[in-house]
């Protein structure tokens, strides 16, 4: 980067920093601290719920899938609406109602402490979990432009948001997440202009978007009922409805925004804020991912690969003459290919179906054999490093080699703006969860507001050094955004399950929650691994094949794609917990339902 990149990006940090600042003063009782005081309006707390979840993984992991895969992601978000919707006649009406702190103090009065401190732990390890993903996104970036090593990086990215959120608390975290938001919004309607402009002369944006459809990167509908696949219309619909419920009404990163409305209109029109806009959004980042695919392929140097930390024994050991004689084809591939895309653009005006046809076929040929060569290269490579990852590496590559002195600088703000605007909110539902789930509830609990303000800050620090340190790990994951939505659906199923029971099942009582909660864990521990990874564990596989578990071609029993795990998870807790519940349930039971559920 440039000396101008370089100011425009301490302008920003400065300016969320000067946010955290100003916001940390006038913070002087616990509610307005974790809370702000329930004062914030509808449309920051929208931005900032949408800006939680648009971390730079959206930017990067995103785009990089949609340049990889096309547009198959965009199934992941079908459910976001509906979910909203629910969410606004279901939890939401109670959260306001009952006043609470956080989403599991709403499972304390329903059911029991057991439960309410269960459900709390396993949001601490999710949330914490993912947030390692979060931190380590754009730390990649930074790494590639100070050329440090990664955890530097990333001890970096902990440690500005640990500031800002350490001493501003939740209305530090809204308004720069309302700051970072119009960043983003205009970084991403920059990308999309600023690319559909400098394609190749002669190469239209009706052109790219015919060569992407051309090898299915617009396929974004798959109508198929196969449960291993992961982007499916129904795994969208019924999977991800699930998990977008868990996430926004179970999950206290997203609930605590809920908490700090003035009004439960003003909480629901956050909702469908989101609802309408959320789509529409990742929509826009998918197309650029799909635009960046067909910019690519008129490059003037063919680029097998965008991670430029390749190993030593590919760069210089024992491999580099394999690995040199693959990146020869590669690039006499690239260039058949772009010959083939050329001749495609040029039979389009044409009108000729047989001309059309024939020019398809070819590109579609030329492309193939572009994927197949790849693929031998990231064979190679993960020889010598299984971690290795490219997806994540695409998008910023584009950035530092293609973009103008100062809008890289831009562009870079409005990836690490993402990346603030998650990680700040992540960190403060944390805190918040660990102090009045845990620490004010079993460990001090008569102590003033200034005791739990710092302790609250004091365990932010704690999370973020946490989550720095699953961030060192998160390489070993591949896709990021894949990544993130996976850990989240390993526990969001389960939570959400026990929320369910609190509120469709008067008669549930603690115990049933409780086991029901574990009945879930355990139903996604057996069903959910990643049994491509697992195979690697010779002592795991000879236990199958002893005991008859795998199918005759040495597959596992199952295979369902993690969207699923969702609805699996959260109809286990249910099936548990309304058992034990009955099993249970005692003539002296108090019924909490009338006291914490839909009735008034």
């Amino acid at each position: 980067m440039k000396t101008i990149d370089w100011i425009i990006f301490g302008v920003y940090l400065l300016t969320i920093i000067a946010i955290g600042v100003s916001k940390g003063v006038r913070s002087r009782t616990t509610q307005q601290f974790l809370l702000a005081d329930r004062r914030m309006p509808w449309w920051a707390i929208g931005l900032s719920v949408m800006a939680t979840q648009a971390s730079a993984i959206t930017f990067i992991g995103t785009t990089g899938k949609a340049y990889n895969d096309g547009m198959k992601f965009i199934h992941f978000y079908l459910g976001l609406p509906l979910a909203m919707v629910i969410l606004c006649v279901t939890l939401v009406p109670l959260y306001h109602r009952m006043k609470v702190y956080t989403a599991y103090e709403y499972l304390g009065r329903r059911f029991d402490e057991k439960t309410r401190l269960l459900s709390s732990i396993l949001f601490l390890i999710s949330r914490a979990l993912a947030l390692g993903v979060v931190v380590y996104a754009p730390s990649v970036v930074l790494a590639m432009l100070l050329n440090w090593d990664l955890k530097y990086t990333i001890l970096l990215m902990a440690s500005v948001a640990i500031a800002y959120t350490v001493l501003g608390g939740i209305q530090a975290v809204i308004w720069t997440d309302v700051f970072q938001m119009m960043l983003m919004f205009g970084g991403l309607v920059f990308c999309g202009v600023w690319m559909v402009i400098h394609l190749p002369e002669g190469v239209a944006f009706g052109d790219a978007m015919h060569l992407a459809g051309t090898v299915g990167h617009l396929n974004a509908l798959d109508l198929s009922f196969d449960p291993k696949s992961k982007y499916t219309l129904w795994a969208g619909l019924i999977g991800g409805t699930f998990l977008f419920l868990a996430y926004f009404g179970c999950d206290q990163s997203q609930a605590q925004r809920l908490l700090t409305s003035r009004s439960l209109r003003d909480t629901r029109l956050s909702l469908i804020f989101n609802a309408f806009l959320k789509l529409p959004m990742q929509f826009a980042i998918l197309l650029i991912g799909v635009l960046l695919f067909a910019f690519l392929q008129f490059a003037d140097q063919p680029q097998m690969h965008f991670n430029p930390k390749l190993p030593d024994a590919i760069t210089h050991g024992e491999h580099h003459d394999d690995y040199t004689t693959i990146e020869t084809s590669y690039g006499e591939a690239f260039a058949v290919r772009r010959q083939a895309a050329q001749s495609l653009i040029d039979a389009r005006p044409a009108n000729d179906a047989a001309v059309l046809n024939a020019a398809q076929s070819a590109y579609r040929t030329a492309h193939q054999r572009v994927v197949e060569i790849r693929a031998d290269a990231d064979r190679l490579v993960k020889v010598h490093d299984d971690a290795y990852e490219d997806t994540n590496y695409v998008f910023p590559t584009y950035v530092l080699t293609q973009l103008p002195v100062g809008i890289v600088g831009l562009i870079i703000a409005v990836v690490f703006a993402a990346a603030m605007s998650s990680i700040d909110s992540e960190l403060n539902a944390l805190s918040t969860s660990s102090t009045m789930d845990i620490y004010r509830r079993h460990i001090r609990t008569n102590a003033g507001d200034r005791h739990y303000i710092w302790a609250s800050r004091l365990l932010t620090l704690l999370w973020g050094l946490i989550a720095a340190g699953f961030a060192l790990y998160a390489k070993y994951l591949g896709s990021v955004i894949e990544a993130v939505n996976q850990v989240g659906s390993y526990f969001y199923g389960s939570l959400l399950g026990v929320f369910v029971l609190a509120l469709a099942y008067k008669r549930g009582n603690g115990h049933g929650a409780f086991w029901g909660l574990i009945a879930g864990m355990i139903t996604v521990c057996i069903v959910g691994p990643p049994w491509d990874k697992l195979e690697k564990w010779d002592w795991f596989w000879s236990q199958m094949q002893d005991h008859h578990w795998l199918k005759p071609d040495g597959s596992p029993p199952w295979d369902v794609a993690w969207l699923w795990l969702n609805p699996i998870a959260c109809a286990a807790v249910l099936v548990v917990g309304i058992i034990v519940s009955e099993l249970t349930r005692s003539p002296d039971d108090r019924d909490t339902s009338t006291d914490a559920s839909l009735a008034d």
